[in-house]
């Protein structure tokens, strides 16, 4: 079980030092879905567990930059900062 925290912990501390903040449901929300995982799951399989997670974490970041929009809005910046040109 002691994998189940080095995710959170390893996120935590790259938070911290890039942001110099630490929030708590953050941290916490790897190990919920870890949980729930398990839970639904009914299995005890540490690693399809994890990798689980990680692909669900990545559809949800992806989903939310796609609603926000975050590549246009990158990509704009990035014309203006290094005068760039898209086709």
């Amino acid at each position: 079980m002691i994998l189940f925290w080095v995710t959170p912990l390893l996120g935590a501390l790259r938070n911290f030092t890039k942001y110099k903040y630490f929030k708590f449901l953050v941290f916490i929300r790897s190990p919920l879905l870890y949980f729930f995982i398990q839970m639904i799951l009914q299995t005890n399989n540490i690693w399809k567990i994890l990798i689980i997670e990680r692909w669900l974490m990545f559809l949800y970041k992806t989903a939310l930059s796609i609603y926000k929009k975050d590549y246009i809005i990158k990509k704009e910046k990035y014309i203006k900062k290094y005068k760039l040109k898209y086709d």
